[in-house]
């Protein structure tokens, strides 16, 4: 089967819900261009395709390695959940490719003791969290509360915050946070 450069792109361009006057215009070029190379119609120099990919952005290695087709994956099995950490602390992210995605939930476990370090994360957006299982210290700003089943987190992510396992057991939390930090 041959790579069809033209639609990966109108698959990623619809993926992230943009029209052709929209990327020509955050990638600088005419929309003609955007149109020609969605046909196959023209083919593309490197560094031009990058300055078209430089509008979603996406990086020219993610953007061949990458499935952009229409057919979105919807359910995950437990064995499909993506593992992004290793140590004390698993983060096991639903979905591989967050490109151009708004939200990314993950199913956490933190083994006793386990904690994200002294030195407190800091990034955009929003993170939410429930507990499932076990108790979990969330530390944000001067901020500190010890959760156990059933509570819950909001805040937004620009404030310092920091989480450990307190107790025996895993501490086991589903999270949300946008957008994608990892």
């Amino acid at each position: 089967m041959d790579f069809d450069l033209g639609a990966r792109l109108r698959a990623l361009r619809l993926r992230h819900g943009l029209s052709q006057r929209e990327l020509a215009k955050r990638a600088g070029v005419t929309n003609g261009t955007i149109s020609m190379i969605e046909q196959n119609r023209t083919s593309p120099a490197v560094g031009s395709l990058k300055k078209v990919l430089d509008g979603f952005p996406i990086a020219l290695s993610d953007f061949f390695a990458s499935d952009f087709s229409s057919h979105q994956k919807i359910f995950f099995s437990k064995d499909e959940l993506t593992e992004l950490s290793e140590g004390k602390i698993s983060y096991r992210q639903i979905g591989r490719d967050l490109t151009g995605k708004a939200l990314q939930m993950l199913h956490e476990v933190y083994a006793p003791g386990a904690d994200t370090g002294r030195s407190m994360l800091s990034h955009q957006g929003e993170e939410a969290g429930v507990v499932v299982k076990g108790k979990l210290e969330v530390t944000v700003g001067a901020d500190r509360k010890v959760l156990s089943s059933g509570d819950a987190y909001y805040f937004e992510s620009q404030r310092p915050h920091r989480f450990r396992c307190i107790g025996d057991e895993d501490a086991v939390i589903v999270s949300a946070c946008t957008p994608p930090s990892f």
